[in-house]
């Protein structure tokens, strides 16, 4: 057995320490909690409650269903939308104050301002189905006028289809309000938890490195040509601009990918390592933009005009809810059941759980 000098305990010593200046990036990292399932996200709002309406007043009726979202913004009724996401807003906590209900749903993060809070909001822009002005302008005047954001510390983006925001010039929006496009795109590698098994993805920086304190996920209401994923899309697969979008469309293995990512604590907030419980929720809002809407999809427009809108706070129930309630029974778009199942089922839930006996809460 070779005895070690202390010569040679410095050589080596000298060696590994060079080896570590050399391969700076080699670490060791640290193991993440995992989100403990039917715990709380939301303090305010029960995580399960879906809110909707229905407004012929929203948009005016044309000849055709108009395919361009220019043409479409001409159609919207601003005042009427504005009015209905402030009634979604008091039906989902249960007031008749508007003020009140927004700030129960949007919660200043720990030792900041308002002023100070960083808000990003995700809208969906692949192809050629957009969030409405009207809707956009709502929440970010809502964030600016009642809580006191500032308006250059919101955020408008999609990492993966983000170029494409260029075709909607969404007006109406607090001046100072940033259109970030793909906003650097999804470049950064986080961990992703089962029932995924692929250990790591990459998703946009500023939700790993916290700089983001608060997310609104503004869906459209799409079918989907994937059945693997529920045969549509909502607020879940809405993320697939924010986390790399690759995996999820692996016809096996891509439903564990969307709701593996919609576990993780970029999306649901910074979690405690030893229960799982969201400390912070960082998604506060799920809001879907249906005022036009397509039985298929996710390519070309809009093929109905249901004048909707819906409302929640936890993104697996608000998904299931308005994918068999609205999309299935009122408009006749049937998702695939069993695939639809497991957005409550693999959060720890089922239908029982859920209020009004299932069904869409009606304002």
């Amino acid at each position: 057995m070779n005895k070690i000098t202390r010569r040679s305990f410095i050589k080596k010593t000298a060696v590994a320490t060079a080896g570590i200046t050399a391969f700076p990036m080699i670490l060791i990292p640290k193991a993440r909690a995992h989100w403990a399932p039917k715990t709380m996200v939301h303090p305010n709002v029960d995580n399960l409650r879906v809110v909707g309406i229905t407004d012929s007043r929203m948009t005016k009726i044309d000849k055709e269903i108009p395919q361009d979202w220019a043409d479409q913004e001409k159609l919207v009724n601003k005042k009427a939308v504005e009015e209905n996401i402030d009634k979604l807003a008091c039906s989902l906590v249960d007031t008749r104050n508007p003020s009140e209900a927004w700030r129960s749903i949007f919660i200043k993060p720990p030792q900041k301002s308002w002023s100070d809070t960083v808000v990003a909001i995700k809208t969906n822009c692949i192809f050629v189905q957009y969030t409405r002005s009207a809707v956009m302008a709502k929440v970010c005047h809502v964030l600016t006028d009642i809580l006191g954001v500032k308006p250059f510390n919101i955020h408008i983006y999609d990492a993966c289809h983000g170029s494409s925001m260029r075709r909607t010039p969404f007006s109406g929006l607090p001046e100072g309000v940033k259109i970030e496009n793909a906003w650097e795109g999804s470049t950064v590698t986080t961990p992703v938890p089962p029932p995924w098994d692929g250990g790591k993805s990459l998703c946009a920086k500023q939700l790993v490195t916290d700089f983001v304190d608060i997310l609104v996920n503004i869906s459209m209401c799409k079918g989907h040509l994937f059945s693997h994923l529920g045969g549509f899309t909502l607020a879940m697969k809405n993320h697939f601009g924010s986390f790399d979008p690759v995996q999820g469309h692996h016809p096996v293995t891509g439903m564990n990918y969307l709701i593996a990512i919609n576990q993780t604590p970029e999306i649901l907030g910074k979690m405690d390592e030893k229960t799982g419980k969201v400390l912070y929720p960082r998604q506060q809002l799920c809001l879907v933009d249906a005022l036009w809407a397509s039985e298929a999809g996710p390519t070309g427009g809009p093929s109905h005009q249901p004048n909707f809108l819906a409302m929640g706070v936890f993104a697996p129930a608000f998904d299931y809810v308005v994918a068999t309630e609205f999309r299935g029974k009122k408009m006749g778009w049937e998702p695939n059941k069993d695939v639809t199942s497991r957005m409550l089922s693999d959060f720890g839930y089922s239908a029982s759980d859920l209020p009004n006996g299932g069904k869409l809460i009606e304002v």
